[in-house]
Parts: structure tokens; sequence; C-alpha cells
């Protein structure tokens, strides 16, 4: 399967991945998930993942290094609270790193940035404040009310 930046250099040459500079931002001005936007979505979503893996690899060596084995019983209380905390992080990290991988998959699909619900594109701002965002405001709001009217029955 091609990548964004396969299709990139294949159908713009290689300059226009080469353009896709540190400060570029997608703008409303530039046609809705061009293929620099695909990349640059790419690209931040790649690094959120990355940095999410530093994270549990600093934890992982962490909780090898150290140990529950305090001489004090409240100590030792408090540092498996600590771990069960961090531990409990680190899952829900695990699980958004589904949803990045997600992410990516419908970026390769041309799926990316449009919402899953009504088909329309999901803003800009929203995609940098939440790059895996699978729908629009407006459909997520109702999402959650629908789901609230649920849990309330």
């Amino acid at each position: 399967m091609a990548t964004v930046f396969d299709r990139m250099t294949e159908s713009a040459g290689p300059d226009v991945a080469n353009d896709l500079d540190e400060n570029y931002r997608p703008s409303a001005d530039e046609p809705f998930m061009s293929l620099k936007q695909q990349a640059y979505f790419r690209r931040k979503l790649l690094d959120w993942k990355e940095s999410i893996q530093r994270e549990a690899q600093g934890t992982l060596s962490q909780l090898q290094v150290d140990s529950l084995r305090e001489p004090d019983l409240t100590d030792r209380a408090s540092s498996e609270t600590d771990w069960s905390i961090e531990l409990r992080t680190r899952d829900r990290q695990r699980k958004l790193i589904a949803k990045i991988d997600a992410a990516l998959r419908r970026i390769d699909e041309g799926e990316y940035g449009y919402c899953e619900v009504t088909g329309e594109p999901i803003s800009l701002g929203r995609l940098e404040a939440r790059p895996i965002a699978t729908m629009t405001v407006e459909a997520q709001e109702r999402h959650e009310r629908n789901e609230k009217v649920s849990r309330d029955d």
C-alpha cells in the first residue's frame, strides 16, 4: 500500500515532501486534506505515537530499577499507589496508540479528516487539537447526548 509520502513524491515530485517544514500549519485556504495536509497530520500522529512509546519505555525501565520493597508500610503503600496510577496511565496510552494507528490507516485509505457519521470534513482546528478525531464537533456532541440519555435510562 502506498503511503502519503510515496504518493506525494509520485504525483508532485520530491519537493512537496521536502516543503513540509516544521513551521507548516494546515490552512483553510488550501484544498482540504491535500497531500501536504495529510503528510502534516501523519507526521503529527507519528510524533505523538513515538512520544507515548518513549514514555512507556521509561516507565518500564523505572519499574525494573525501582523496588517496591519499602521498609515502611506507609511508604510501600504510597509507592504502590503511585505505580498503580502510572500503570493505568500507560494502559490508557496503549489504547490511544490503537486510535493513532487507526487514524494513520484512515490517512492511507483517504478517509482521514472526514466525519465517520456525516461524511463532512472535520475542521482543521479540531484535527489540530485532537488528530485522532473521527467525528465533527456537532456529530460528537450528538453522540455524547445520545450516550448520556442511554445511561440515564
